[in-house]
């Protein structure tokens, strides 16, 4: 196997729940490799979604830690922390949280230009991945100009912007229909094998579970390979 991009070393979270502690992950490890596509599964409430937040470092774990491209980084300070995100992680969620008031180019510009890029290098890398995506025309459009699959093709692009090691999709295909989801997750799986990242994408969607490399389920707070 490829080198390890992800380690989540038996994670533990709890969330109070009036005078209680609700246990949301007991003990979760996982390691996803370089080039390797894992698929989240498991039921509502689960605890995906935190799980998701820990390993992009949204959120700290009470327990365990967390190793991006081999660093620890669970007890990471703030600052250290938002280097690792912008650098090394992409973020797709269900809803594309795009910025409405800019263009789907613009969108995909600013996070690079946050990274340092300067403003036209990161427009010739937004319009070839808006390309690739099969975009391009709709560049110059803002997203309530866009359907619900070109504002979540464009969220994609976004994530992949800057180059990240690991890919991080909380149910990106969640919001569509059938037809449309499945045509939105042949690009990503394209993007994602052609940039040899390492991806965790969270789905009810069985289907596209059984696509990916491995499918993990998450049961009583822990990960279990299916």
């Amino acid at each position: 196997m490829s080198e390890a991009t992800l380690v989540l070393d038996r994670i533990g979270r709890s969330f109070s729940q009036g005078r209680d502690a609700l246990k949301v992950l007991d003990g979760a490890s996982l390691t996803v490799a370089r080039g390797e596509m894992v698929a989240l599964v498991g039921p509502s409430g689960a605890g995906k979604s935190t799980l998701l937040h820990i390993a992009g470092l949204l959120e700290k774990p009470d327990t365990g830690e967390v190793l991006i491209g081999g660093e620890a980084c669970g007890k990471l300070p703030d600052d250290r922390r938002t280097r690792i995100r912008r650098k090394a992680l992409g973020f797709v969620y269900q809803y594309h949280h795009l910025l409405p008031e800019f263009s789907a180019l613009e969108n995909i510009v600013l996070p690079q230009m946050i990274a340092g890029v300067d403003r036209r290098v990161a427009a010739v890398k937004a319009l070839d991945l808006l390309g690739r995506m099969g975009l391009a025309a709709r560049a110059e459009h803002r997203p309530g100009q866009l359907s619900g699959g070109e504002q979540q093709r464009v969220a994609i692009a976004r994530a992949l912007a800057n180059d990240p090691s690991l890919l991080l999709a909380d149910e990106p295909t969640g919001n569509l229909d059938p037809h449309t989801a499945e045509s939105v997750f042949d690009e990503l799986l394209l993007l994602v094998r052609g940039a040899g990242l390492a991806a965790l994408v969270a789905t009810h969607n069985p289907e596209l579970a059984r696509r990916m490399d491995r499918v993990v389920t998450l049961k009583d707070g822990q990960l279990l390979a299916v």
